[in-house]
This record gives C-alpha cells, sequence and structure tokens, in this order.
C-alpha cells in the first residue's frame, strides 16, 4: 500500500511540475533556435579558441590550477570534475553560448570543494544504492521495500538540493562573468553586439534554469516510480 501511495504521488508530481513550471515544446524550440542563430554565432567567432577563454576567465577568478581539455568529438556536454580539479570543454566551437558555457565550468572550480566532493561522491552511492535495491527488487529479495523507497527518496531529496544549488549558482553567475569577459575584449567585439549577446543569454537562461531543475527532479522520481513499478510486479 505504501509504494502504491508513494508511486501515485510522484507521478502527481511530475504532472503539477509540468504545469507549474510551464515547460513545453515550445520551450524546447525557443532553446534551439537562440543557439542556432547564425549571426550571435558570428558575433562571438571573433573572441579565442574555447582553451584560451577558459585560461582569460579562470586568471579573472585568480584559479589558474585547473586542467582544460577540450573536445573535437561531437559531444555537447562540458563539465568540471572535482576529483580530478578539470575542466572538459566540449565541441562547441561555432556556438555564441560558448562563452557563458566555459564561464559556468570555470564558475564550477571556485565553488565550495566540500559541496562539491560530497556531490561527486554522494551521486555515486546514490545511483549504486538504486541499482543495487532495484535488482534485489526484481529478484523478490528485498523484505520491506517501502524502508527502502524511503530512503531512496530521502538521499534523492538531499541529492537534489546540493546539485540545484551548484548548478543555478553556476547557472546564475555566469551570465554576468561572461559579459565581464566579453567587455574586457574591445578590440574584438563591441559593447552593442556584447548587449545583443547578454540579451539572448538571459532568454536562454529564463527557460534554462526552470528546465534544468526540472530534469533534474524528474530524474530523481523517475527512478524512485521504476523502484516502485518493479517492487510491485
Amino acid at each position: 500500500m505504501e509504494l502504491i501511495t508513494i508511486l501515485v504521488m510522484s507521478v502527481t508530481i511530475l504532472a503539477f511540475l509540468a504545469i507549474l513550471l510551464r515547460f513545453n515544446c515550445n520551450n524546447i524550440r525557443l532553446i534551439k533556435q537562440i543557439g542556432e542563430d547564425n549571426k550571435l554565432n558570428e558575433i562571438t567567432n571573433a573572441l579565442p579558441e574555447n582553451e584560451e577563454i577558459c585560461k582569460q576567465i579562470l586568471k579573472m577568478l585568480k584559479n589558474e590550477n585547473v586542467n582544460i581539455k577540450v573536445g573535437n568529438d561531437n559531444s555537447q556536454a562540458s563539465l568540471y570534475v572535482v576529483a580530478t580539479n578539470s575542466i572538459f570543454i566540449a565541441n562547441i566551437k561555432k556556438t555564441f553560448t560558448r562563452v557563458q558555457t566555459i564561464a559556468h565550468e570555470c564558475i564550477h572550480s571556485v565553488q565550495d570543494k566540500r559541496l562539491l566532493w560530497f556531490n561527486f561522491i554522494f551521486s555515486n552511492i546514490y545511483l549504486l544504492y538504486f541499482t543495487t535495491i532495484t535488482i534485489l527488487a526484481v529478484f523478490n529479495k528485498l523484505p520491506e521495500t517501502s524502508v527502502f523507497a524511503i530512503i531512496l527518496i530521502m538521499m534523492s531529496v538531499l541529492l537534489y538540493f546540493v546539485r540545484s544549488y551548484l548548478e543555478t549558482d553556476a547557472m546564475t553567475k555566469a551570465r554576468y562573468l561572461a559579459k565581464e569577459y566579453m567587455e574586457s575584449k574591445k578590440k574584438m567585439i563591441n559593447q552593442e553586439d556584447i548587449n545583443m549577446v547578454v540579451q539572448n543569454y538571459d532568454r536562454l537562461n529564463e527557460v534554462g534554469v526552470k528546465f534544468y531543475n526540472f530534469k533534474l527532479l524528474f530524474d530523481y522520481l523517475i527512478k524512485l516510480i521504476v523502484f516502485c513499478v518493479v517492487a510491485l510486479i
């Protein structure tokens, strides 16, 4: 009975969030449309290569001891890895969002290391726990499935708040840091173009911040729903 209640509540919360955040296909199309704007891309093409931008922004943050790796494949995922103190920059050379994306990862490198390490370690523990209890549930090896579901909920809530804080903080500050960086390159890009780029960063972020937090919560709720369904079968 407890598992059914958790399952129904999880599905209800997902539906409520979708309505509350007004997340729909138009938001996705808007992000894609802005991100592929050729005029904006041409503006930022005048700026240095991604690795150089990253080095210069890290210098602005007084944090130059970070390893920088630039990808050449089709991956669009850029990230900061606290375990190796490394920033990986995906293949985003031709997109105007690259400056804000790089600034975002640079901000991660100066965030509270305790929170970053907690997020890194606890995320792996969470995934291991979810995988283990789901497999055990498949073979009916869990005596009190509702207890394990509640533990999964508590772990998800804790991890959600930590990761949401880290990402929202980086997303919010990246816009200002990217603007500051571009304004230091007035010989390459004029103020009018900078304002145009930043205005579109604002448009992206208005949707992007909500989308990320929705997706993050969605991912945790999906895992909870999967476990409940498996345990009930």
